[in-house]
């Protein structure tokens, strides 16, 4: 479990999954929502299993969240801010772009 080393200073809520989480300014989705305690952000494309985030630099691509409503974003590389809506990847983007439910 990751735990932050320092209390949050410039805190800002946004909300995952129905949840109102608080992130420190500059932190990036990814490791706001490893801080918060949520242990998954997406199911794979083959077996539907829980991924997390892993390389937090934007390499491995296991850390796809929607973000505002817009699929396969990145979370480790965009930074969170005040009122974001994210949600967990359901496994593989259709191909049309459309946003699974």
């Amino acid at each position: 479990m990751f735990r932050r080393l320092a209390p949050i200073t410039q805190g800002l809520s946004f909300e995952f999954e129905g949840r109102t989480l608080t992130a420190e300014q500059g932190e990036s989705v990814a490791l706001a929502l490893l801080a918060s305690g949520i242990e998954s952000c997406r199911d794979s494309v083959v077996h539907g299993k829980p991924r997390a985030p892993y390389c937090l630099m934007g390499a491995c691509f296991e850390c796809l969240v929607v973000i505002d409503g817009v699929p396969s974003r990145q979370g480790c590389q965009v930074e969170v801010r005040e009122g974001m809506v994210i949600a967990r990847q359901p496994g593989a983007r259709p191909v049309n772009g459309a946003v699974r439910s």
